[in-house]
Formats: C-alpha cells, sequence, structure tokens
C-alpha cells in the first residue's frame, strides 16, 4: 500500500473572508473550526502515515490556546507558514518523512471533502505520479479591465483546480527545489509548480460541493454541502442523497 504524508495549509491572510474575529480556517463550521473538518477526513485512513497543519506565525499564540488539545490527541504536526502559499507548504514539505511516498496538499479552507473523492485522486497519484481534483467550468466566462468586458474566453478544456492535489515525494520536491523565490510568491497551488518542470498532472473529476470557503457566502453554502456529502453504506460503498448523483459527483 502506497503511504501518504497531508499538508494542511491554514497559513493565509483570509483578506477576502472579512471577518473581524476569525480567520476562514478557524471559523466554526458545524461545532467545529473549519481547519478541523479538512483533517478529519484523512485521519482514521490506513494510508495516511503523517498529517503537517501549516499556520502563520502570528496565528501561533491564539492557536495553541484554542487548539493545542486538538492537535495533542489527534496527532498533528503544526508548522509556521511563510508570507505566501508557496513558501508555506515548502515548509511542511521540508518536514515530510523519508519513509513515504506521496504528499498531498488540501487546503484549510475546503471542509466539505468526501472519503471516494479522496480515494480517486490517491489512486490517480499512484498510478501516474501527480493528480489533483477539479471540476469543469460551466460558466461563461469573460475577461475584463478596468470594469469593461474586452472578450469571452472559451470554456473549452477549461477546469476550476481543487484539492487535495497529490504528487511523489520526489517529484514535489524536485518542484520546491527549482522554483525561485518569485515562483514561490505567486503560484496558488502546488500543481501550477510542478507543471512548470514538464510533469504531467492527471485532472480528476471532484465536485462543486468541495468549494474553498473564501467569503462569507461559501461559509452559509459549506453548511449545506456537509449535509449533501456522499456517505458510505454498510457495505462501505459510497452513496448519495440525490438519485442522479450527476451534478454532484
Amino acid at each position: 500500500m502506497a503511504s501518504f504524508s497531508v499538508i494542511i495549509p491554514a497559513a493565509g491572510k483570509s483578506s477576502r473572508f472579512k471577518d473581524d474575529y476569525y480567520k476562514k480556517p478557524f471559523i466554526p463550521l458545524e461545532n467545529r473550526a473549519v481547519w478541523l473538518h479538512s483533517v478529519e477526513k484523512f485521519l482514521n485512513r490506513d494510508d495516511v502515515k503523517q498529517l503537517i497543519l501549516v499556520i502563520s506565525a502570528e496565528d501561533r499564540q491564539e492557536f495553541q490556546e484554542k487548539f493545542a488539545a486538538n492537535v495533542a490527541i489527534l496527532g498533528i504536526e503544526v508548522v509556521e507558514g511563510g508570507d505566501s502559499r508557496g513558501e508555506s507548504v515548502r515548509n511542511a514539505v521540508e518536514r515530510v518523512r523519508e519513509d513515504l511516498d506521496f504528499i498531498c496538499v488540501h487546503d484549510a479552507a475546503r471542509p466539505c471533502l468526501a472519503d471516494v473523492w479522496i480515494d480517486r485522486v490517491f489512486d490517480a497519484a499512484v498510478s501516474s505520479g501527480a493528480a489533483t481534483l477539479g471540476i469543469e467550468v460551466t460558466s461563461t466566462i469573460k475577461k475584463v479591465v478596468d470594469g469593461v468586458i474586452k472578450e469571452t474566453i472559451s470554456r473549452e478544456s477549461l477546469w476550476e483546480s481543487q484539492t487535495p492535489q497529490v504528487f511523489s515525494r520526489k517529484l514535489l520536491l524536485d518542484a520546491f527545489a527549482a522554483a525561485s523565490d518569485d515562483q514561490l510568491r505567486q503560484v496558488t497551488d502546488e500543481a501550477q509548480l510542478v507543471e512548470s518542470q514538464g510533469v504531467e498532472i492527471k485532472m480528476v473529476t471532484g465536485s462543486p460541493l468541495n468549494r474553498k470557503v473564501t467569503t462569507r457566502a461559501d461559509l452559509v453554502f459549506a453548511r449545506q454541502a456537509l449535509k449533501a456529502l456522499p456517505k458510505p453504506d454498510l457495505l462501505g460503498r459510497q452513496t448519495h442523497p440525490f438519485q442522479d448523483g450527476d451534478m454532484w459527483r
């Protein structure tokens, strides 16, 4: 069985969330912090051998006060991030155990994740070396400059990238080693770094339910999405509350 280290980045600024009291990974969602929902999806998997949570240095004291017991009970490693996502994930990658085969990165602010989607992206990564969840773009896309539409962009072949994103350990280590400081400051996901090395990444169909909590409206959506996630039946198969299910898979 392939083995995985899971990195959960939660060191962002949450500038778009606009809450005076909480950053988005730490806001309560159905009586638990958003980041705890994301972490819990990986806790009981036999193939996950390490969990690393990345927080910002400025959040360290408050995080310890609120979540030290959770961290201790769940056996999570906590590392401090950098000034950008790339730098934060790099700090965590440097802590990944050498005996593990793959590194999975999943946003702390994506709490609505189902086991079946993790299975799919893990299997694809084992087969191909690199895989990410995503969904096809279905809306009309416009290029806008200074509030004015300049063109309509064809959505053919366009996908919205999600997480988890999963890579062989060596592949991701090499991508970070090759990245410049400017690249690390600019990348918005790990697939972007790996792409820059000319590596093909398998796109695995995810779900619109797996939305990142970026605004207050996303939090409202997440409360309902948690109730609609596929759940395993008594035989361990994934079921869905909607008969056709196609929209949500």
